[in-house]
This record gives C-alpha cells, structure tokens and sequence, in this order.
C-alpha cells in the first residue's frame, strides 16, 4: 500500500509565506527555512499527513528559473536546514515532495551562463533546445533558443541529450540521499519530455520504493501522463475548474461530468489524481467564489470525492488573493501563523482532515453516484453517503438506502423507513453520514456564512491586428480572441464556453489551448 492513498496535502510556496525578497541578489544566505517549524505542528492539527513544498532550489526570482539544482535558495536558508525541516516533518509523520523543475532553467544556470559567454564554442549549447546564433532575445545576448511559454527568462533544456537527462537526475538522487524527500511534483509536465519521465519514473524506484512522482498538466487526457511507466499522478485541473464552475453557475453536472470522464479514463486502474481548490497559480478560492458559503460544499467535495485533496497554504482561514495580469506575488503572500485566526473555514476544514482520517471509505470506498440535480448531488463512497446543496435554499430529497446514519459535520441523523432515507440540506452546506455503530463521535461545526459577490461585466477581447502574428508573441487577450475565434469557427459559443476562456488568464495554458485546434 503505497502512503500516498491515505495523503492529504498541504501545499507551501515558501519564497511567498516566509516573506523573501522577489529577486535573488545572491547576498548572503537568510535562514527563512526555520520560520516554517511552527507550521509542521499546524499541519498535524488539521490532519494533513503530506506536504508539498517549493521551488526551494537557488534561483533569481519566483523560483522556477533555478540557478543551481543541488543549492537551497540563498533567500531561504541551507541545504542542512532544508535537511532538518524535512526530518522534523517525517518526525511527525509528515511525508514531503518537492518542486521538481526540469523542462527549463533560469538564464543563471552553469550552462546558460557558459553559453553567453562562449557562444558557439560553449560546450552545453545542446544542453538547451534550437540554439540559433543567429537570432536574438529580449536579453540581446545575439542568440536565441526555446522558451516556456515565451519567457525569455525560462531556457528549455534539451531532453534528448544525455547529458542534460543524467544531470537532471543525478540531482533527484542527490535530494532523495541528502533531503530524503518522498516524491516530487514535475513542474510543467504537460511539456516535459515523455522519455525523461519515463527514465525518471524508473530510476526514482531503484532509489526510493514509494516515491511519488505527480505532474503539472492543465489540459488534455491525463492518461497520457499517468500511467505504469510515467507519472503516479497529475494535477487535476479538469477538477479544480468544475468545483468551483460548479458552485458559482449552480450546476453539479459539471462536477459529477468530471469525475464520470475520469472513472472511465482510468478504468480498472487504481489512480489518484492530485485534486485542489487553489494553488500558486490560480485565484484564491475564497475570491472566485461568488457565494462565500459555497466554501463548505466544495471543501466537502475536495475531501470526499476519488483521489487525493489538497488545501494551499491560508486557504483553510478562507483568505482572498486575485490573479493579476502580470504578477501572481497576491497568490502568494507572506503570513504568520500567530496571526492567524480560528473562523468557520478553518474549523471545517479541521473537521474535514478527521474525518477523512477516521473514514477509510472516504479513501478506499467505491464511488457510485446516488442523485444528481443542478443543485443537488449526492453519492456514496463505501458506506458512507456524502450530499452537497448549492442552493441557497434549504432542500429536502429522498434516497433508496436502510440503517441509520448521524452527520460526521453538522451532527444531523438519518433513519431509512420502507427502504428509504429523507435527508434535509440546509443551502449552501452539505453533510458526510457515517453509518451507526462504527463511527467516533466528532464535533458540529459553524457554517460559513452566505456572501453574495457581485460579477462585473466582461468585454470580449479583440483579436490581434495582425493575422500573422505567431502565437507566442499574442497578449493573455489576444489569445483568449484567437480561442474564441477558433471555437465560433466549429460552431455557436455559448456562455459557458466564453466563460472558460474568460476566467482562464494564463498564457501557457492558452497557448496550448489555442495550438490543439485543428
């Protein structure tokens, strides 16, 4: 049984919550790594049993343009503390998994900085993918090469030369031997080298039995990443858009739509796909939410529904951050654990991490959905019933079902009569029923409040002036024009499609949205 099937995530971005200078000036090291001990106990408190932390590796800025694999960020501390913080982790039965960044490095790397200096002479210029010495960049370095997403800053390495391939994974093996880390998340995965995550998938096992590999991927068939030979697991976006679509327009098909799609991806395979409500990436669920109180339904779904949930640091207190245009330093902030204050969020989400830990059902369970509406749904895992109400209203429905079960949230009671169970959701709640006779007996909670936010209207963007003009160099609204174009092309755009180009304001994501029309 591998560990990651009873995981319960917690997600640190620690550039942003230890408070480090957005550039690296290479000065002297800041121990920041010891500022997160107190946080070891607030994840044993909440019953998360599996952090997933980074980038923490020695970089420029947000720390995804590494400078040097094997050297903790100068912003952050040392190698021996990054050592001592995951050894007080494991301590406390708290398994840890790192930023693994392997498609691109930073324009600081040996062999970056090799080839600025030495041009066609450096002997890494096949470390990185089209070197061109005669073009040029934003840098003016009078070369240039292949990007993520177009950023200059972000260097694709050359997966195809072996050098690059055992570089990257000697430096896996030097974390597992010098951190002992239990997995890594591969940052954009869905461009990384399928070869190299194969070799990476192979190796990693040699080292390390139980280490799990999950992968960044957006869009596109996750089968294709998760599998035998690959990744034990992947983002799940698909997901992650559903929970909170599925709230804000009232429409649990959606959801449900989602976890059918997925069960039928994967069928026959035990699978668990990394679910969450936010990360660094994306907008704070707390501020997408048009009704705060939909916090408590869709919490009760990342937790009960198949695979592997997952809360970002400060979302358990329901704080807020906006995606920016151009900067996601809101996603990130900075915050003191002292200063952090019990509310309704923070103790439903307390109560979720144990249930979660006491239900095995809610890890092992079979799912099979029970009743579907816009606004309803209901489904069971094992023998446990699980039942979400975004109305705002209070909603009474009836399921086949016998016994006699008590709310593991709210403390309510069913008792089934002619085979049947009535249950009442309050709106903008739901309830996880344990059946009688084998279940703890936990605490009710408060409920999150209903807040209403209001939704300002939203002008469709214009395509660029220039019909040439390639993809990489197009605007986030460019992009979103060109999607919308190419979707009117195929057929009529309705507003659940121009709201998912609406809300999705990041430019590789577009990019790759727009590049797999045909």
């Amino acid at each position: 049984m591998s560990w990651t099937e009873q995981a319960v995530f917690y997600h640190i971005y620690p550039l942003g919550l230890t408070g480090a200078p957005q550039y690296n000036e290479y000065g002297e090291t800041v121990h920041r790594i010891h500022t997160l001990y107190p946080w070891i106990d607030h994840l044993c408190d909440f019953g998360f049993n599996a952090l997933y932390i980074g980038p923490l590796f020695e970089s420029v800025g947000h720390g995804y343009e590494t400078t040097d694999y094997r050297q903790v960020d100068r912003r952050l501390g040392t190698n021996d503390d990054l050592k001592e913080f995951v050894h007080r982790c494991h301590e406390k039965g708290i398994r840890a998994i790192l930023d693994g960044v392997f498609n691109h490095t930073g324009r600081d790397f040996f062999a970056f900085r090799d080839i600025r200096e030495k041009r066609e002479n450096s002997p890494f210029v096949n470390w990185y993918c089209n070197v061109n010495f005669y073009g040029n960049n934003r840098y003016n370095d009078g070369f240039s090469y292949d990007t993520w997403g177009g950023h200059d800053s972000l260097a694709k390495l050359n997966h195809a030369n072996p050098d690059v391939r055992n570089y990257l994974l000697d430096s896996v093996h030097f974390w597992i031997d010098e951190f002992a880390i239990d997995g890594l998340r591969l940052d954009a995965a869905d461009v990384l080298d399928f070869n190299f995550m194969r070799e990476l998938r192979a190796r990693t096992q040699e080292w390390k039995e139980d280490f799990w590999l999950m992968g960044e991927v957006i869009h596109g068939d996750y089968s294709r990443w998760v599998n035998d030979n690959t990744l034990h697991s992947v983002t799940n976006y698909h997901l992650h858009k559903a929970l909170y679509s599925g709230h804000n327009d009232h429409n649990y098909f959606e959801i449900a739509h989602t976890i059918r799609r997925t069960n039928e991806i994967f069928a026959g395979r035990s699978v668990r796909l990394y679910n969450f409500a936010d990360n660094h990436d994306v907008e704070r669920i707390y501020t997408i939410l048009r009704n705060k109180a939909h916090y408590t339904p869709l919490h009760i779904l990342l937790y009960t529904l198949p695979g592997v949930p997952s809360v970002y640091y400060g979302s358990e207190y329901g704080i807020e951050g906006k995606k920016e245009r151009h900067s996601d330093v809101s996603l990130r902030p900075a915050l003191n654990l002292e200063e952090m204050k019990e509310n309704a969020c923070s103790e439903l989400i307390q109560a979720l991490g144990k249930i979660r830990r006491n239900e095995q059902a809610l890890t092992y369970g079979e799912y099979q959905e029970v009743s579907l509406t816009t606004r309803q749904y209901v489904f069971r895992r094992g023998d446990v019933i699980v039942c979400v109400n975004n109305d705002e209203q209070e909603c009474t429905l009836e399921i086949q079902g016998e016994g006699q079960y008590t709310g593991a949230l709210y403390g309510s009671t069913l008792h089934s009569e002619n085979n049947r169970l009535r249950i009442t959701i309050p709106g903008c709640s739901g309830e996880i029923y344990i059946p009688e006779g084998h279940r703890p007996v936990y605490e009710p909670v408060k409920r999150v409040v209903q807040e209403e936010k209001k939704v300002t209207e939203w002008k469709e963007p214009v395509r660029s002036a220039d019909p040439h003009k390639p993809y990489e160099e197009m605007t986030v609204e460019e992009l979103q024009a060109e999607i919308l174009a190419k979707l009117a092309a195929n057929g009529p755009v309705t507003e659940r499609m121009k709201q998912d180009v609406r809300e999705n304001v990041y430019r590789d994501s577009l990019l790759n949205w727009v590049r797999s029309f045909r």
